[in-house]
Order: structure tokens, then C-alpha cells, then sequence
């Protein structure tokens, strides 16, 4: 990058406020914060969730109170913003929504897999705002797309899929996989069995398929032969009640509830397989963390799962909704066998692709 002239660089962020978006905005001002040939100003919800030095800031917590609040940010608030401040050279946002701006580049970070998720009646009796999340996005998505030089995704499917449902060139789509520290922990896996889920009580998590394999598993196995840990209490929101209330009494299943750090590298340690049954994600940080101890892992056969799991040693994929071919795998594991589990090829990614902040802001600039 010339470094001969300052650049404006601008980042919008007003809705990320927790979770894996929330680790994507820190990592992202920590590098330009570090980068003196800059000017930066980022647009927050609030500073106190990602304050660097050497950054402007300008919160708008309004913007998070409704979807109108948001669609008002973006296509008004924010032009009025970019005539005020110097014109940026460029304006990068990091929550999929391309804003109405005035600026000589634009690039949007594509968080959400939402757009290529079915929605189920489950969802609909659950939580109806990831059905409508799940149908806004595939027309947010669409809104000034083409004014953007580049999109940015963290793996190629999705580069893949974007491109065929924007009609937007996959030449001008960056792979950007997520960095990520795993915990540290010593694998040492119980006796009997344990099978570990880590996920949020969120209705496509899909721990009822999970819980279905986990019945069906302890009728064949007879009780105490295995354990299945997740990472839900049982009364964080609807669908959380619902499931305590339908598989309370499945004695295989420890409703663990929320782990810390250091109370998740030990359940890692203690975990003999981890499952992923997920049926949306981006990327599924847990297989990541999971992947470097070599011990097997069940995954949906789903895209991300795949690109995630590259280069596993041990993983074996089944159908997202398939509670019986679940159960077998899970029962290969208790059995040892492993018949149906090997490694996963890595999968070589054609660029654009940035393994780090630095390469991506020497591409978009």
C-alpha cells in the first residue's frame, strides 16, 4: 500500500454489538489502529466495545433499537455522515448492508449465511426473527451491492453462493477466513463416552436432531453408556425451554449450560467427539477449536462444515436433519470403529484471498 499520502479510511459497524462480528470489528480497528499512514473513523454502536488509539469514533446505539432505525442509518444517516467527513477512500462495512455513501471505493464484510438457510416451521413457531432475518437478508443483500469494488467472505461456498444470487463476479468476492486463538487444553477424554455440542439456544442450531440421535442411541445402548454435554441450561428463551421440557428426561443428555474459557477447554479435553449439527453458520468456530486435537468429529454435510473441517484428521458428515444416521456415527464412536469417518481434504482456494488484515486492506486499497 502507498504509504506516501494518508488514506480515510472509514469503517461502519453500528449494529455489531456481540459474538463472532463483534471479535471480526475489534480485530479489525486493533490493525488499523496500527497503521499511522491511516485516518480511521469508525462508525459503532458504542465505543466502549472496540476503543483503540489512534481511531476517530462516532456511535449511533439508535440504530440497533428497530430494522427501520437500521434502514434509516444506513441509506440517510450515513450519506449525511460522508459528506461531512473528508471523502473516504474507503468506505468499508462490516455488516453486510451496503450504505448509501459519498466515497472513491466501497467494500461490504458478508457475516451472515442466513440468505441460504430454509426456513422450517420450527423456526416459525420458535423464533420468528431468524425466519425474517433469513428472508430480509437475501434483498439486503441486493440493495447498491454493485457499488462496491469488492465483498468480503470467510470461505469459498459462500463467495460461490453470493455470486450466484447477486449475479456479482466471484473475481471481486475476497476470501477472508476469521482468526482465532483456540483454547488451550489436554485431551483427555471420559469414560463413558462424551459427546459435545457447543452452541447458543438459537433455533437453527438444531440440537433437536442431536437430541433425537441421543434418545434413539441410549434405547439401543441402554443408559450410562455415553453422555451428550451442551452448552444450553434449558431456559435462556423459547426454544431452549422447549427443549428441556421434551428431553429433560433423556438421561445421556447434561443441559450443561453457558461455559467460560477455561470451563470450555475442559469440556474440549473431556469431550471423546464433537458434534456439530448446525443448520447456518458462517463458519462454526467450535469445529476450529476442536479440529487440532485429532480426536472425531460429526458434522452437518453442509458446505461451511466442510470448508471448516479441512484438514481434519478424523470427521464424518451426515445428513443436517437425519436423527438415525446420526446415531450411527455416534454409536461407531462408542464402539471404536470409525468406519465411516476419515480425513478431510483440504480445499485449495482460488484468490482473491487474504490470510490476514494486512492482505486484505492491500487489496482493497
Amino acid at each position: 500500500m502507498d504509504t506516501a499520502v494518508r488514506r480515510n479510511i472509514v469503517v461502519s459497524a453500528v449494529n455489531i454489538r456481540k459474538g463472532g462480528t463483534l471479535t471480526v470489528l475489534r480485530d479489525c480497528l486493533q490493525y488499523l489502529s496500527g497503521r499511522p499512514d491511516l485516518h480511521v473513523t469508525a462508525l459503532v454502536h458504542s465505543r466502549a466495545l472496540c476503543d483503540f488509539p489512534g481511531i476517530d469514533y462516532i456511535e449511533i446505539p439508535w440504530s440497533a433499537e428497530s430494522w427501520l432505525k437500521r434502514l434509516k442509518c444506513e441509506y440517510i444517516s450515513m450519506y449525511g455522515i460522508s459528506r461531512r467527513l473528508p471523502e473516504a477512500d474507503l468506505w468499508l462495512s462490516l455488516h453486510d448492508t451496503t450504505p448509501r455513501v459519498k466515497a472513491k471505493r466501497r467494500a461490504v464484510y458478508c457475516h451472515t449465511s442466513f440468505p441460504f438457510m430454509r426456513p422450517t416451521l420450527q423456526d416459525w413457531r420458535m423464533d420468528r426473527k431468524i425466519v425474517f432475518f433469513s428472508l430480509f437478508t437475501r434483498y439486503a443483500y441486493r440493495w447498491n451491492v454493485r457499488k462496491n469494488r469488492y465483498l468480503i467472505v470467510q470461505q469459498d461456498w459462500m463467495r460461490q453462493g453470493l455470486s450466484r444470487m447477486l449475479g456479482f463476479p466471484e473475481e471481486k468476492i475476497i476470501v477472508a477466513p476469521p482468526s482465532f486463538r483456540a483454547p488451550d487444553f489436554e485431551s483427555a477424554p471420559a469414560k463413558p463416552p462424551v459427546f459435545l455440542y457447543v452452541g447458543t439456544p438459537d433455533c437453527h442450531k438444531n440440537f433437536e436432531t442431536l437430541f433425537r440421535a441421543a434418545r434413539l442411541l441410549e434405547e439401543k445402548t441402554g443408559k450410562g453408556a455415553f453422555k451428550v454435554l451442551v452448552t444450553i441450561k434449558g431456559d435462556e428463551n423459547r426454544y431452549a425451554k422447549w427443549l428441556y421440557s421434551n428431553w429433560c428426561g433423556t438421561e445421556s443428555i447434561d443441559f450443561r449450560g453457558f461455559l467460560s474459557r477455561e470451563k470450555l477447554a475442559g469440556a474440549y479435553g473431556e469431550a471423546t467427539c464433537l458434534v456439530f449439527p448446525s443448520r447456518a453458520e458462517t463458519w462454526g468456530l467450535p469445529i476450529s477449536e476442536f479440529l487440532s486435537c485429532g480426536k472425531p468429529m460429526i458434522l452437518a454435510d453442509l458446505p461451511y462444515a466442510h470448508g471448516t473441517a479441512a484438514g481434519a484428521a478424523s470427521a464424518a458428515f451426515f445428513p443436517v436433519m437425519d436423527a438415525e444416521r446420526l446415531a450411527s456415527l455416534m454409536q461407531e464412536v462408542i464402539t471404536g470403529s470409525l468406519a465411516s469417518f476419515g480425513p478431510v481434504p483440504v480445499q485449495e482456494i482460488r484468490p482473491p484471498y487474504a490470510a490476514g488484515w494486512k492482505e486484505l486492506f492491500d487489496i482493497l486499497c
